[in-house]
């Protein structure tokens, strides 16, 4: 079993934006004072459903353009590889940018504010553990970002060093990001020691710890999926716990500040809410997907909105359901959301729906790709991609419930599309097992 790099017994305090991570040879247990500096030697914040009072301000901003949409694809009928794959707001002309090793997943796309590059996670199939990597809007320049473990050194123990879903901020100056690390607990799922977010510049440089909610918890959970809200001042990313968590083997979306500080849990335990978030283009709405409690990829729950402030949860497809559901995003300028269903018996394809749940479209007809965490950026469509034969499409389906439905308590949570197995020491996302139909 290997050993933490790194390790917080500090107090849960919250991080002095531009001190830079260091100490990849530090023993089990230290984080290195330059890394943390606790604002009070408090406990780590403790998950509350309460929300804090009004409504972020709508941002003003002019319309943007809505351009390509991004989305994991696999490559091969196992599901064994999977690429990053462009598409038109249409669902034709799909591109594979990226050209992944044999068995290794690329996976947890985001855009660039200008549409010119692609950050994503790329999973070793050999350790399990993800790296981050960044690549051009047309497949040029794919390069991994320098990972944090410094592997050079021949004190630090790498690994179980695992950085995935990058998130540009809304300036491009920062990439929000989920690192775990740590010992595997052998006697629970192989579950981290540790994970939380982290920000660094785009380059890998100037590396932020951001939240401490596994600081004094040690294999509690994970933290994934950041996402930044439009003015760039807080961010939205999934808490999942662990076996010995609290509670237990449940998920939910937490809301933090750009800077570290009002940490909080937006969504109740009862949801299982989870993957990335999206933020409406004004700020008043930030969308979720919710998954039932069971086998990855069971039918039920759905996508719903709710306020920054946690308040006006409300459901934007039907429920009960037998359909199971992924991530979804916002359209650029707001006025469509993209997401993953999966018909009951089916593999996940495209969809998109208008904000209100209405006006629901099939997009693509590629359940053997199994097309999966959409986001949708500005970039426009290159020319050779227009010159690529259209998917086929189906006609539109069923559409949602005209009116949004408020979740009761006991409503069923909803799953997601797949991938196949779990990453060494990482829980499984929603949408990251596929099951075989």
């Amino acid at each position: 079993m290997s050993k933490a790099r790194t390790r917080a017994t500090a107090g849960a305090g919250l991080l002095l934006l531009g001190t830079l991570l260091t100490g990849c040879g530090a023993e089990p247990g230290e984080i290195p004072l330059s890394e943390i500096r606790p604002e009070s030697p408090s406990a780590t914040p403790e998950p509350t459903a309460s929300a804090t009072p009004a409504v972020v301000a709508a941002a003003a901003a002019t319309p943007a353009h809505n351009g390509l949409i991004v989305s994991r694809a696999y490559t091969d009928a196992r599901r064994t590889t999977s690429a990053i794959v462009t598409l038109a707001p249409d669902g034709t002309a799909q591109q594979q940018v990226t050209q992944p090793p044999d068995r290794a997943r690329d996976d947890r796309p985001d855009w660039s504010p200008d549409g010119s590059a692609i950050a994503f996670d790329r999973t070793d199939p050999q350790s399990g553990t993800a790296r981050l990597w960044t690549v051009s809007a047309t497949g040029d320049n794919a390069h991994q970002i320098s990972q944090l473990c410094d592997t050079s050194s021949s004190t630090a123990d790498c690994a179980n060093e695992d950085e995935r879903a990058p998130a540009y901020s809304p300036d491009g100056k920062q990439l929000a990001f989920s690192r775990s690390w740590g010992a595997l607990d052998q006697a629970h799922t192989n579950q981290i020691q540790y994970s939380d977010l982290y920000l660094m510049s785009p380059d890998g440089t100037n590396v932020q710890r951001l939240t401490f909610l596994t600081n004094d918890k040690p294999y509690s959970g994970a933290v994934s999926n950041p996402s930044w809200s439009p003015d760039g001042k807080q961010l939205t990313f999934e808490y999942r716990t662990s076996a010995t968590g609290q509670p237990a083997n449940s998920r939910a979306i937490y809301i933090v500040s750009a800077d570290g500080t009002g940490l909080r849990q937006l969504t109740p335990w009862e949801l299982r809410a989870g993957d990335r978030a999206s933020w409406s283009p004004d700020g008043t709405q930030i969308l979720f997907t919710t998954y039932p409690d069971g086998p990855d990829n069971t039918p039920g729950g759905g996508i719903y909105t709710v306020h920054p402030d946690g308040s006006a949860i409300g459901a934007l497809t039907p429920a009960p359901s037998d359909t199971s559901y992924g991530t979804a995003a916002y359209a650029p300028d707001g006025k469509s959301i993209v997401f993953t269903q999966a018909p009951a018996g089916s593999g996940p394809d495209l969809y998109s729906m208008q904000p209100d749940g209405t006006g629901v479209a099939r997009l693509t007809n590629s359940a053997d790709k199994w097309l999966g965490r959409p986001a949708w950026g500005t970039e426009a469509m290159p020319v050779q991609a227009s010159q690529t034969p259209q998917a086929p499409q189906e006609s539109q389906a069923p559409q949602a419930s005209q009116t949004p439905r408020v979740p009761q308590s006991d409503a069923p949570t909803a799953s997601a599309e797949a991938t196949p197995s779990q990453a060494q020491g990482q829980p499984q996302d929603g949408e990251d097992a596929p099951q075989d139909h």
